[in-house]
């Protein structure tokens, strides 16, 4: 019988194709833009916000004698820094071996992962801010609760612009409603194209600049916990802005490569945020 000579008689011969290996994914980083930030010290002294308490100003009669007021400050909020770090180490054969760019691969990741380092600690202040609450554990976000944290934030006396960060399935609950805040609807073509093209920055309506971050935590209850701010509400000190060091190993016969950041992440004006909590339940379609 004649031979067909099909591929698998070589099967073994036939070399994989390896495309180049992807990175983990990770989020866009938006936080360090959103507020207060710092850059003119080093080192690992606390950085503290100060506060006066303010003049009460009375009626009084034409022979009253004024009586002076305190003015001294009180400490509001401290900045405490603290360093970072991590390392990736590659052998001599791994990276001689190695079919992709391990090394180059190695600190891009690095660089990202301290991004997404300072993102997540500037994150996990949302639920320190202490301007208001809006919102319920279990609850689902609406235009109404977005404007009662504006409103919030007004009664607060914090200036604009108001930002605002928020989970991807608390701004999918939003961009499927019908209504905004009642009586806007979809029927608006420059919202509607706004939401349609929007990515992580998803839409700015009035004074407010929304974000969507799926670095925001969710809660053992399927909450999230977004906030709303202005700038000075939060703050992010760097004292050793991230930097990265290869290091030869001799012995080990590798490379360590080394990657340190210091830096402070919290409130500065804790009164100018408002912190909310919504209902993060992956959404279906329904």
């Amino acid at each position: 019988m004649a031979s067909l000579n099909p591929s698998t008689d070589i099967s073994s011969f036939i070399n994989p194709i390896f495309d180049g290996a992807m990175l983990i994914a990770r989020e866009n980083n938006v936080m360090a833009g959103l507020v207060q930030t710092f850059g003119d010290r080093e080192g690992l002294a606390t950085r503290k916000n100060s506060q006066y308490g303010g003049m009460t100003v009375n009626a009084v009669a034409e022979t009253d004698d004024l009586v002076g007021q305190a003015f001294t400050p009180a400490v509001i909020a401290t900045l405490t820094p603290a360093e970072a770090a991590g390392q990736y180490f590659l052998t001599d054969n791994r990276m001689k071996s190695d079919p992709f760019a391990v090394r180059s691969d190695a600190q891009n990741d690095m660089g990202l992962a301290v991004g997404t380092k300072i993102e997540t600690d500037l994150l996990a202040v949302i639920p320190s801010l202490t301007g208001g609450t809006i919102g319920t554990a279990g609850s689902t976000i609406t235009w109404a609760y977005v404007y009662a944290m504006e409103a919030t934030l007004r009664t607060q006396k914090a200036p604009y612009p108001y930002f605002m960060v928020i989970h991807p399935h608390q701004w999918f609950s939003l961009k499927r409603v019908a209504t905004v805040a009642g009586n806007r609807t979809n029927a608006s073509e420059t919202f509607m194209n706004e939401l349609r093209e929007s990515m992580y920055f998803v839409h700015q309506e009035g004074g407010i600049f929304m974000y969507v971050s799926a670095n925001l935590s969710i809660d053992a209850n399927a909450d999230a916990k977004p906030g709303m701010w202005s700038r000075t509400a939060m703050g992010l000190d760097v004292r050793t802005a991230p930097y990265l060091e290869a290091e030869r190993d001799a012995s080990r016969r590798g490379w360590e490569l080394n990657i340190s950041t210091t830096y402070a992440a919290g409130v500065w004006r804790p009164t100018f945020g408002v912190q909310g909590i919504f209902d993060a339940t992956a959404p279906t379609g329904v």
